[in-house]
């Protein structure tokens, strides 16, 4: 009886388990060398981890691996990607100090009132005319392609909690970024009930289901939900019962939570892992809890971006370059440079917010890992053809690669251009 010990007989080289573990620890690396100096660099570390990922799925294809597929492993993207996304979100509700006054969140309500339904109206209408999808589809597009990316709108978002430098473009990107992750979700549904039963049977129940109940018992279980745990958290403190070396994992624990129940009840997580932090914020505000529990979700956070980014890069092929189609590739540049920008010109009509402060705004809306979650859903619900599934992915992640590299490397020098100077102490 032979015994095999992990190895084959004689040599052997170039395993591909053990390259793949080779790339992880240079990867690690990378990404610890990249938040140790992160403030200090021209460009964002996702393009760092873009381009790791992109080296990874050469490598991939030369040595012929079989590798996550967009279709048959939607549901591994679908779950890495939205765990990412949850830890971002609560991170993003604890910087914002903001009062929850209607007034001092205008600018948040124009990106989300109006400028969230023109991108996806425009996307789904460049989607049907130009790319030939479906309706259904298109809509589909339309929402993934819509909302701002928590997790990479964080290099040019507000600071952690206690920094008083917030201009207003930073705080409307960064709240804008929390909330229309969640909002997107009925979009997706309405592209997936457009798909897969046509007429208008269902419109109530979309309405009633999706809309109305899904969006406020979402904001509501997060909020009371981070009010909470930020209080029993407060009193374990105070009888010594929990140790603050730990404060980073509260984060992890809170969101997950919170998640969770919301998505038992059948309503929107995002939002309630955003409303979370902003509860969990205005139990605590100003108190030092606030900033190890965000600097430890913001560790996690930027290690869950490695992860998604370099699994994103490595599943490029050119296969799928080939499924973006001219078309594809085209709504990149539309997207980025003039449905977004006058989507933004339309919503800040009669504001006044100066015209550079409403140029970085327009600009900076990062599209990122919450683009290749909603894309991961829509394609495990199993509505689309084949053909439409993978333009739909391709093309999303054309859209996220593109944006990693033109929003990475223009985020500190048009920071310094288009916003005033930090305050001096």
């Amino acid at each position: 009886m032979v015994t095999v010990l992990g190895a084959e007989r004689g040599f052997s080289f170039a395993d591909p388990y053990a390259i793949a573990l080779v790339f992880a620890g240079i990867a690690l690396f990378a990404a610890i060398g990249a938040l140790s100096h992160q403030r200090e660099r021209a460009f964002s570390a996702s393009l760092i981890y873009l381009g790791l990922g992109l080296a990874a799925a050469v490598i991939i294809e030369l040595l012929g691996v079989q590798w996550v597929a967009p279709i048959r492993d939607a549901s591994l993207i679908e779950h890495l990607s939205e765990f990412a996304v949850i830890v971002a979100l609560f991170g993003t509700g604890l910087r914002l100090e903001r009062a929850l006054h209607p007034r001092g969140w205008g600018s948040v309500g124009r990106l989300l009132g109006i400028v969230m339904p023109l991108t996806i109206a425009a996307v789904a209408l460049f989607g049907t005319q130009v790319m030939g999808l479906s309706l259904g589809a298109a809509i589909i597009l339309g929402a993934a392609l819509a909302p701002t990316d928590p997790v990479l709108a964080g290099d040019v978002g507000v600071g952690p909690p206690g920094d008083e430098d917030e201009h207003e473009p930073r705080f409307a990107v960064t709240a804008e970024a929390g909330l229309n992750d969640g909002l997107a979700f009925p979009f997706v549904f309405l592209g997936a009930f457009v798909a897969a039963e046509g007429g208008s049977d269902w419109l109530w129940e979309w309405l009633a289901a999706d809309v109305a109940y899904a969006i406020l018992i979402g904001v509501a279980f997060g909020a009371a939900g981070g009010y909470a745990i930020a209080a029993g958290i407060v009193w374990l403190r105070d009888r010594r019962l929990m140790t603050d070396a730990l404060d980073g994992w509260i984060a992890v624990a809170a969101v997950l939570l919170v998640y969770g129940l919301t998505e038992v009840a059948g309503a929107y997580g995002f939002l309630a892992a955003f409303a979370a932090g902003i509860g969990f914020r205005r139990y605590e505000y100003g108190h030092k809890l606030n900033r190890g529990v965000h600097d430890g979700a913001e560790v996690v956070e930027k290690f869950c971006e490695l992860g998604v980014i370099l699994l994103l890069g490595s599943m490029v092929t050119t296969a799928g370059v080939r499924e973006v189609g001219w078309s594809g590739w085209l709504l990149v540049p539309v997207l980025l440079l003039l449905i977004r920008p006058l989507a933004t010109a339309v919503a800040f009509l009669g504001s006044s917010m100066p015209a550079r402060e409403r140029a970085f705004i327009a600009w900076f809306g990062v599209r990122g890992i919450g683009s290749l979650y909603y894309v991961a859903v829509a394609l495990g619900l199993g509505i689309l053809s084949v053909d439409e599934s993978r333009t739909l992915f391709w093309t999303v992640a054309a859209c996220i690669i593109t944006s990693v590299v033109a929003h990475g490397v223009t985020a500190s020098p048009l920071s310094r251009r288009l916003l005033p100077p930090p305050k001096e102490s």
